[in-house]
C-alpha cells in the first residue's frame, strides 16, 4: 500500500503535486492508515507549496477556471 510520505517525496522531488496524487493522499488520510511520519511529510509538502517549490495541479486548474469565468463575464459585459 502506498504511504502518504511516498506521495509527498515524489511531489517534492518533481516540484509538482498532481491531482491524482492529491486524491491519493486524501484517500490515505481518510483511511486512518497513516502515522506521525506521514503527517510530518504532509506538513513539509504544505511548506514547500507555500514557498512555491511545489506547484499544485488542483490550484492551477482552479486558477484557469477563475480566469475563464472572468474573461467570459468581461466579454458578456462588453456586449
Amino acid at each position: 500500500m502506498l504511504l502518504i510520505r511516498e506521495v509527498v517525496q515524489e511531489a517534492i522531488a518533481a516540484g509538482y503535486l498532481s491531482l491524482e496524487a492529491e486524491n491519493q493522499m486524501q484517500h490515505l488520510f481518510a483511511s486512518a492508515k497513516w502515522d506521525l511520519e506521514d503527517l510530518n511529510a504532509f506538513m513539509s509538502l504544505q511548506l514547500a507549496s507555500m514557498a512555491c517549490r511545489v506547484k499544485q495541479e488542483s490550484l492551477e486548474l482552479s486558477n484557469l477556471r477563475d480566469l475563464s469565468e472572468k474573461n467570459l463575464t468581461q466579454t458578456i459585459g462588453e456586449h
